[in-house]
């Protein structure tokens, strides 16, 4: 029997199997705020399952967990996605507060930060502690993400005051859908050189 999660084929910790027998300490770790997100999330997996887009499990998690203020922290890249969702939120009656990740204007050789063009160009960093900021200031209950950079995204994570979700994760090459990655045949052959499924 393996002890890596992924290769294991039988998966009898579905059926109640405490396969590295870390189960008691973690009910410990569960306090009132998370089993209450475990309940509210079993509760939508159970009555809506295939049934809701993301985007409306989203909506439905925030509204039976009683958050009114989301924000969003998007790319500017996805500056269209980020102004429907905040669109499709507010009409829903949701108190919607959004920073770009752009946010603070500063420059990135400030940080060493590599730059697209020329080094002597102006050009802003992505900014996921300034967008944390912001959002922490508009006293938001949850964040959302819209296709933050790799990095910025785990920045924004770790210093968002407010539980944080993913709406969409960027990949560029593949249409802002990472797992196509590893459905794609010609990824997993000739990029990962992993023998087709």
């Amino acid at each position: 029997m393996t002890k890596e999660c992924a290769r294991c084929s039988a998966k009898e910790c579905y059926e109640g199997k405490d396969c590295f027998g870390l189960g008691q300490e973690a009910r410990n770790s569960y306090k009132d705020e998370e089993v209450k997100s475990m309940r509210v999330s079993g509760e939508i997996e159970a009555e809506h399952y295939m049934k809701l887009t993301r985007l409306e499990e989203i909506a439905l998690y925030a509204k039976k967990m009683g958050m009114r203020k989301l924000g969003v922290a998007f790319c500017i890249g996805l500056s269209k996605e980020a102004e429907v969702l905040d669109a499709i939120l507010t009409k829903q009656g949701f108190e919607v507060h959004s920073a770009c990740c752009k946010i603070c204007g500063i420059d990135k050789g400030e940080l060493g930060v590599v730059k697209m063009g020329s080094p002597s160009d102006k050009e802003a960093i992505c900014d996921p502690l300034g967008q944390a900021l912001r959002l922490e200031r508009c006293g938001t209950q949850m964040n959302i993400l819209v296709g933050l950079c790799i990095g910025h995204d785990m920045l924004f994570t770790k210093h968002s005051h407010a539980p944080v979700t993913t709406f969409i994760v960027k990949d560029r090459v593949l249409a802002h859908n990472p797992a196509g990655a590893i459905y794609s045949s010609y990824y997993r052959e000739t990029r990962f050189g992993l023998p087709p499924e």
